[in-house]
C-alpha cells in the first residue's frame, strides 16, 4: 500500500499503539514555570508538542524539553507584560499563590475564579 505525504498512518492490528503521556493539569489552571518568572491560566492542552520546528529549534540544545509529553497553551504574565506562552509539562508547578491571573484575554474564555481555578465559559465547553 502506498502511503500519500502528510497522510495519516493507518493502523494495524498487533503493533503497538504508542505510550500517551497522562496531562498533570486541566484548562482552567494556574500554573508557574519551574525556571522562568511567569505564571499563567492554560486554556488548551496538546498531548505532545505540537508547534513549529522553527519553535522548538529555537530552544538552546540543553534545555529542549521532549516532545513527547503534553504541552500547554497560557495566557502568561510576568511583572512586565501579559502575553501567551506554550510551555511543556516538565517546565510546569501548580501556582499555590491562589492569586488571580492578570491577562486581558481571560474574560473572554473564563467566567469565574476560585480556589486556584477559573472557569471555561459554557460558549467554549466541547
Amino acid at each position: 500500500m502506498t502511503q500519500l505525504p502528510g497522510a495519516p498512518i493507518p493502523y494495524e492490528p498487533g503493533l503497538p499503539m504508542p505510550p500517551v503521556a497522562t496531562a498533570r493539569f486541566a484548562i482552567g489552571e494556574v500554573v508557574r514555570h519551574r525556571q522562568f518568572e511567569f505564571r499563567g491560566v492554560i486554556f488548551d492542552v496538546d498531548p505532545v508538542f505540537a508547534n513549529s520546528d522553527e519553535w522548538y529549534e529555537a530552544i538552546p540544545e540543553d534545555v529542549r524539553p521532549r516532545k513527547d509529553q503534553p504541552f500547554y497553551h497560557l495566557l502568561a504574565e510576568n511583572d512586565e507584560s501579559s502575553y501567551v506562552a506554550y510551555v511543556s509539562q516538565q517546565n510546569l508547578v501548580a501556582d499555590d499563590s491562589e492569586e488571580p491571573v492578570d491577562h486581558p484575554a481571560i474574560n473572554g474564555l473564563f467566567e469565574g475564579y476560585a480556589a486556584g481555578r477559573y472557569t471555561l465559559k459554557r460558549t467554549h465547553r466541547h
